[in-house]
């Protein structure tokens, strides 16, 4: 039985820096830095944070020189056209008695000609898979304007009204590139050997220091491991952090992992705290080296504030950074210091509304909290005059579209047709890797629960309830998708299923199963029977020629990666023709017959909306919106259905 945060709320200090509690946010880019509306959304942003009881806030990364910005959506810091809104984030934070670290950000060889209009620069001119560039090798003019720049971008933090930096070090980005032997190929004093490697970030780090004063907290994020075979050692990473320490860092925040790397470090499927080991190697390295009193931070796949109380119970580090849960619930430190952990909406690890969007120019926000982002589009403030809604269909777009209007102070009632919430979030949570699917049921029914909202599950409306609906003063149709079934003769020579039923018993399925759809869904099935007790010879094919179209980018090469390691065969560009008693007959591209044996097929074809309901909402006469699956079946989204659910729910009571 968990007892309570008692390692986790108590107070701290960063360097001259005092902080409520032991939780960090991590930095988040979030292409709200550069809107043309004076820094408000940005601040809305930091300020909900701040109020939900973040003890220290790192902002996203801002540029320390237009060739070191990430994209085009990225602050800079040095550039007086981007003071106001920095400022008014900093001030934001504040009003809400939070703390708040400007990220001071190079990206060196990972920078985006097409987003920055600048070539690339780095230690030595090694080709990135990230950019899909050769960056310009820095010259000895280069390197000592950028530690400038660092140094200017510090002063000018601190004039703004943040109250610490952090360096960024890690991830890959610049200072990280002269750290490791893969990207710094210099044989000059930049360069050759790990002391001359350390060299430029110690540089950037004593130029910081002096420019931002004593007084004035520097941290540092370091890498704990690059994941990239051929870089630095963890002797050389423990050198490098002693020596920070010795150079006067307020606190090492340890990240893990290039962007390059082929080993995941965000994704759902690396389980919570695997890489605090390596922060724990950084703390003890520094005790070892007689700096016991520099705070180590440790940071990625940490979701919950029990994981993080664990971890600081181990003794082996001071603080935990979590960023992406930020996003999902804003006031996660706050109701769980409340006794009411249930309460919190878990961040799923899923990707597809943060980092993706992250290194594009589309808004960040998080598929569980849609108004992550866009707090001052969503005011949750409560409408004058409550009114009545009916809330058709409890899949994900339902219980956001549920809990925005109760949190409007509407009355708010749900009509479920199954016995229980969820919708295709039953599906996903059985797939390895996605349990905290379930997390997200289980906080909306305890939220809508807290709200007053009459949920009723086993009841499914039709034409007969015109009376009942037109009780209502408006509604919310979410009654989401069918599975859509493919022309293909020979149904009843084989077993066939649709993707619904074969969630439902995916050990009743036989050895040799072949999944009809290669999208998201095809793909969490296959990743579902290769866990399975009982092995399965496991086929996906789909018309088109990729496999796992849909799926978000950072999440769609890992799941693919770990089905093909554990045999799963992908056959894509084909046509189905028949079923027959052995299997699936497909004609590839060039006209060719091919017999894909099966034990039993499984369609994953696609989906049609469920909106037989409608004509029901037509003849109540009640103003209604249609939200998720059964608006738009076409690339079935969760990201798209919460954030339609949640626009729905503020038109309807406006």
């Amino acid at each position: 039985m968990f007892d309570g945060f008692d390692s986790l709320l108590r107070p701290g200090a960063i360097g001259s820096l005092r902080v409520a509690n032991r939780v960090v946010m991590g930095a988040m880019h979030l292409n709200l830095e550069t809107l043309d509306d004076g820094g408000a959304a940005l601040a809305a942003f930091y300020a909900a944070r701040a109020r939900g009881g973040a003890g220290l806030i790192v902002t996203g990364g801002s540029a320390v020189s237009p060739e070191g910005a990430g994209g085009p959506g990225y602050s800079m810091v040095n550039d007086p056209a981007h003071h106001p809104a920095l400022r008014r984030a900093a001030g934001a934070v504040h009003e809400e008695g939070g703390r708040i670290a400007l990220q001071l950000f190079h990206a060196g060889r990972y920078a985006l000609l097409a987003g920055t209009g600048h070539t690339p620069v780095g230690p030595s001119p090694v080709y990135s898979r990230f950019s899909r560039a050769t960056p310009r090798e820095m010259t000895e003019a280069d390197i000592h304007r950028t530690a400038a720049d660092f140094a200017r971008g510090a002063a000018t933090a601190r004039a703004l009204g943040y109250d610490a930096v952090e360096i960024m070090g890690s991830e890959g980005y610049l200072l990280n590139q002269f750290l490791s032997p893969v990207t710094n190929e210099r044989t000059d004093a930049w360069g050759g050997d790990p002391e001359r490697r350390r060299r430029f970030p110690l540089e950037v780090l004593r130029a910081v220091r002096e420019a931002a004063g004593d007084d004035f907290p520097v941290l540092f994020r370091v890498s704990g491991a690059d994941l990239v075979p051929g870089s630095s050692t963890q002797e050389e990473t423990d050198a490098f952090a002693v020596a920070l320490a010795e150079e006067g860092v307020a606190a090492l925040d340890v990240g893990v992992g290039w962007h390059e790397s082929r080993v995941p470090t965000v994704q759902a499927t690396v389980p919570p705290g695997s890489w605090a080991p390596y922060a724990e190697a950084v703390k003890k390295a520094l005790c070892a080296a007689g700096h016991p009193d520099v705070p180590v931070i440790t940071s990625n796949r940490v979701n919950r504030l029990e994981q993080a109380e664990n971890l600081l119970r181990g003794g082996g580090i001071d603080y935990v950074s979590m960023a992406r849960p930020f996003l999902a619930d804003p006031d996660l430190v706050a109701k769980s210091s409340a006794g009411r952990p249930e309460l919190v909406n878990v961040c799923l690890a899923c990707n597809e509304a943060c980092i993706d969007r992250s290194f594009g120019e589309e808004r960040v926000s998080c598929l569980v909290n849609p108004r992550a982002g866009h707090e001052l589009d969503f005011p949750e403030r409560r409408a004058r005059h409550g009114r009545s809604y009916a809330v058709i269909g409890g899949g994900p777009a339902g219980l956001e579209a549920a809990r925005a209007l109760a949190s409007l102070g509407h009355e708010v009632e749900l009509f479920e047709a199954a016995g229980e919430l969820g919708g295709q979030f039953r599906l996903a949570r059985q797939v390895p890797g996605k349990e905290d699917f379930g997390a997200t049921v289980r906080y909306y029914a305890a939220e809508l629960a807290r709200l007053g909202v009459r949920v009723h599950l086993g009841r499914r409306l039709g034409l007969g309830d015109v009376p009942l609906l037109r009780g209502f003063d408006g509604a919310v149709l979410a009654t989401g998708v069918q599975p859509r079934l493919p022309d293909i003769p020979g149904w009843t020579r084989l077993r066939t299923l649709t993707y619904q039923e074969a969630f439902s018993a995916p050990e009743e399925l036989g050895e040799r199963v072949v999944l009809l759809g290669g999208g998201g869904i095809a793909v969490d099935l296959a990743h579902l029977l290769t866990g399975a007790s009982r092995p399965h010879h496991i086929t996906l094919v789909r018309r088109g020629a990729r496999i796992g179209v849909g799926m978000g980018p950072s999440t769609r090469w890992v799941i693919l990666s770990q089905l093909r390691s554990h045999g799963v065969e992908m056959i894509t560009g084909v046509h189905y023709r028949e079923i027959t008693a052995e299997g699936v007959v497909v004609a590839e591209a060039e006209g060719a017959e091919r017999l894909i044996p099966a034990d039993a097929v499984v369609f994953a074809t696609g989906q049609e909306r469920e909106r037989t309901l409608m004509p029901a909402l037509d003849r109540a006469g009640i103003p209604y919106e249609v939200v998720g699956g059964a608006q738009n079946a076409e690339g079935l989204n969760a990201v798209r259905a919460t954030a339609q659910a949640l626009r729905a729910a503020h038109q309807l009571s406006a």
